[in-house]
């Protein structure tokens, strides 16, 4: 078996190159964003033929120090394309952002298996990418701890038809219990403690601001099939069940484990076989009790600005998606504050018309004009 990690420096890559080793499957290619010096790291760790950063000067130092090694290095979003294009028995994408759609769809083109973390590749294009499974008879496994659960109950059931309801749990985030004033005046420092996982700054803002759920929402669609009203968020503080389903005979069925993202990452290289993890076991005396309770949308609008555009479909969650990256990247450079978070994707949502089934150009067309409305409007807002 041969493995290719893109999002290799970030927290679901580094534990998705532990999870290799443990299994014992060696790296073919590694991508990556600018980090070189992790990248190096990584390299000579991990010893793949083929290595890429998205950002060209990155590259460069990274080529002087691999310059004693006969690891090609590429740089530029094509460098990272041709390191998605390794033929591998399996690609895990980890890639935060649409910056990972293009390497989905050259993974998938040349990749038996993609274990998909970057959600936003089916939030933003998901007709197109589960038309490239078909085409390329490609499997397409969930990474996501919510998506991995709902995956693996839906794998005990034999028959789609008899699907109810997918609930979809949440922690809350760092900010569960507060109101709309309280959030007024919380600080980067503060979004960033989220309570029970480890993840890099943009994800663990997207929880604080549920945002990241309403993504999780549009991808459990894509993935299974469902219409938003057939999906459910749950706030579950402990992150001990990751989701549930509801079946039409009134049976709910949960997966429940750990907060250790090694366990889904793993089950989606080995799928349909479970191999033995490193992960801590669930001891359920210890946890003593599950607790559950509905999301506030009045104080974390952004799962509701998500839900909307998961009905409206197609270019509305381009649309959302380019609006969050950019009003998320302006809140972590401290030039906006938490609550103008969701005011600026909502004015982009409420003032660029979009088509309901854009092509793959008019997805990344939506996108680059999002992101500029967002900028302007963030500007002329004065929040900076």
């Amino acid at each position: 078996m041969l493995a290719s990690v893109l999002g290799c420096t970030g927290s679901i890559g580094l534990n998705t190159i532990n999870v290799l080793e443990h299994l014992d499957i060696p790296i073919a290619s590694l991508a990556a964003g600018k980090n070189s010096v992790m990248m190096e790291h990584l390299a000579r760790r991990c010893k793949p033929r083929l290595v890429a950063l998205f950002n060209e000067e990155a590259a460069a130092d990274l080529r002087v120090r691999l310059a004693d090694t006969n690891i090609k290095v590429l740089g530029g979003q094509q460098g990272v394309i041709e390191a998605a294009s390794v033929k591998t028995d399996v690609c895990i994408n980890a890639i935060v952002g649409i910056a990972g759609l293009r390497p989905t769809l050259a993974a998938l083109e040349n990749s038996q298996r993609i274990a998909l973390a970057n959600k936003e590749s089916l939030v933003c294009a998901g007709e197109i990418i589960k038309n490239y499974v078909k085409r390329h008879k490609v499997e397409l496994i969930p990474v996501d701890s919510e998506h991995s659960a709902i995956f693996q109950v839906l794998e005990a059931s034999n028959r789609k038809m008899d699907l109810k309801k997918i609930l979809l749990t949440a922690s809350g985030g760092p900010f569960f219990g507060m109101d709309s004033e309280e959030l007024s005046s919380v600080t980067l420092e503060d979004a960033l403690k989220h309570p029970n996982w480890e993840m890099g700054p943009k994800i663990t803002v997207d929880s604080a601001t549920l945002m990241n759920k309403g993504l999780e929402l549009i991808e459990a669609m894509r993935l299974f099939e469902v219409e938003a009203d057939q999906i459910q968020v749950v706030i579950h503080r402990e992150s001990i069940v990751h989701s549930m389903v509801e079946f039409v005979d009134g049976s709910i069925i949960a997966q429940l484990g750990v907060a250790d993202m090694k366990v889904p990452i793993q089950y989606a290289i080995t799928y349909p076989n479970r191999e033995p993890t490193e992960a801590e076991r669930l001891d359920l005396f210890e946890i003593g009790k599950l607790s559950f309770s509905p999301p506030d949308h009045d104080a974390f609008p952004c799962l509701a600005l998500a839900i909307d555009a998961a009905k409206e479909g197609g270019g509305a969650c381009v649309r959302l998606n380019a609006a969050n990256e950019v009003a998320v990247e302006l809140f972590i450079d401290r030039k906006i504050r938490f609550n103008h978070i969701a005011e600026h994707i909502r004015y982009t949502s409420e003032n660029l018309a979009v088509p309901v089934e854009p092509s793959l150009s008019e997805i990344f067309e939506i996108d680059a004009t999002a992101r500029q409305m967002t900028y302007q409007r963030a500007a002329e807002f004065r929040s900076f």
